[in-house]
Parts: structure tokens; C-alpha cells; sequence
């Protein structure tokens, strides 16, 4: 895996993951990168924090916030395991962040599913860079749960 390449910032934001997993999490996480640097990390709290906003963009978002000392996160890009539902879309949004780059869709949640603009009209996103992998995490969380 290439240093500074999507993957590796993708594999980064899967280790969140494996932390919210680990803890009993829904398993997202996210990194925040600035110029080729990770400057944020965040996975899912929910549980932890009792807080139903406490999704990993969020918890990035104010991680990010807080360490360039400003709100908004121009030139910077997000790294989420699973595409961002309309509430951290919406974050995303007021955060003005430059891309959203996300592993696996959430066809029942995820931003994408309203009619409205939900990113900023300047933020890129693609999605896919290691789907598979973020899939997996999610589907042996739910199996775990079901038993």
C-alpha cells in the first residue's frame, strides 16, 4: 500500500473501525487529512457517549476543527468507512471540507439518499475505495449482534 495514496488513509480510517467493533460500536471510523497528513481520527461512540450524534465524521469533524484552530476544513478530505448519513452530511457541509471519499454505501441511510445537495457544491466524493473491506466489519458486527 502506497504512502499517502486513498487506500492508505482509507486503511487508516478502517483500524478506527476495528476500534468501534472492538468496543461494540457500529464499526465506522474516519481520518481527517491535510496536506498528506492525518489530522484527525474518530470512530463511531454512540454507546460510549450515550450521544446519537456521536458518529466518527462528527467526532472528525470537531477533532479537525480543533486542530487547525478553525471551523472550516478547506483543503481537507475525509476518509469514512461508510457513506456519511444526511446528519453528517449536513456537517460536512457547514464544514465546507474539500473531499469525502467513502468505503462502503449505505443504501438505507447514507447521504445519498435525499433529493437535496447535501455536500457543499465544492466538496468532491467518490466512493469504493475499499469497499470490501468495510463491508466485511459491518456484516460480522450485525451477525455478532443477531446471536
Amino acid at each position: 500500500m502506497e504512502l499517502f495514496s486513498p487506500e492508505y488513509f482509507m486503511n487508516e480510517a478502517l483500524k478506527q473501525a476495528q476500534y468501534a467493533f472492538d468496543e461494540g460500536e457500529i464499526p465506522v471510523g474516519a481520518v481527517v487529512v491535510a496536506k498528506n497528513k492525518i489530522i484527525a481520527r474518530a470512530y463511531n461512540q454512540t454507546e460510549k457517549l450515550n450521544d446519537v450524534t456521536a458518529h466518527a465524521e462528527m467526532l472528525a469533524i470537531t477533532s479537525a476543527a480543533n486542530t487547525i484552530g478553525g471551523k472550516y476544513l478547506i483543503d481537507c478530505k475525509l476518509y469514512v468507512t461508510l457513506e456519511p448519513c444526511l446528519m453528517c452530511g449536513g456537517a460536512l457541509f457547514w464544514s465546507q471540507i474539500s473531499e469525502v471519499h467513502f468505503a462502503a454505501a449505505d443504501p438505507k441511510r447514507g447521504f445519498r439518499q435525499s433529493q437535496a445537495q447535501v455536500l457543499h457544491p465544492k466538496t468532491q466524493w467518490t466512493e469504493g475505495i475499499m469497499a470490501r473491506e468495510s463491508e466485511e466489519l459491518l456484516h460480522k458486527f450485525f451477525q455478532k449482534l443477531r446471536k
